[in-house]
């Protein structure tokens, strides 16, 4: 019986801020870079496509998607809303633009994961509850799209995790999301229709 040829690796699309687009650190010090070798590690064939910008808002986001997908990714991570939460913009408003990119996705046939942030205290707790609610009402409204509901889980907050600026991940930060998030991406690539 003939071998059967490898399938392409499956294209997996990062739409993110500084934190996909490696913020002060080397490429392959990364998220998506980093992403991609620990999933082949695992015998994944995944390329993953870094559309990560810093400084970008959920609506950076929103605007870009469409430019984002002559990518034609397989799946995508939408990894946004640390600049909203920076910025205090308002909560309904980030999950308009977040509700804009999950529905694209969708009418695209896209699987999809839906990376989580939280605000930082500085803004308040009533402010901190309404911005995590936009990513937990999302969720429970698109029960398709994987959630994994904190980017920076485990990171955020550490000092031997993060750069000086004690917001973007050092390189042991990074490895520490991809470690965490791996499971949440393979559930992701597990919805993928083989091409």
């Amino acid at each position: 019986m003939a071998q059967a040829q490898s399938p392409r690796p499956i294209r997996l699309l990062m739409l993110g801020d500084s934190i996909t687009a490696a913020y002060g650190l080397a490429r392959p010090e990364g998220l998506p870079a980093k992403l991609e070798a620990a999933l082949r590690a695992r015998s994944r064939a995944v390329t993953v496509i870094d559309a990560g910008v810093s400084g970008d808002t959920t609506a950076g986001g929103r605007a870009r998607l469409e430019w984002a997908l002559a990518e034609r990714p397989d799946a995508v991570i939408v990894a946004l809303g640390g600049n909203d939460g920076l910025r205090g913009v308002e909560p309904r408003n980030s999950q308009a633009n977040l509700k804009a990119i999950l529905d694209m996705l969708k009418a695209r046939n896209l699987p999809t994961l839906l990376a989580g942030m939280l605000a930082p205290p500085n803004l308040g707790a009533d402010y901190g509850r309404e911005f995590a609610e936009v990513f937990q009402t999302l969720a429970r409204e698109n029960p398709d799209v994987v959630f994994y509901p904190f980017l920076l889980d485990g990171v955020a907050g550490d000092p031997a995790l993060n750069q000086p600026d004690r917001i973007h991940p050092n390189p042991q930060g990074v490895d520490e999301m991809v470690r965490r998030m791996t499971p949440a991406v393979e559930t992701l690539l597990s919805k993928v229709r083989p091409a």
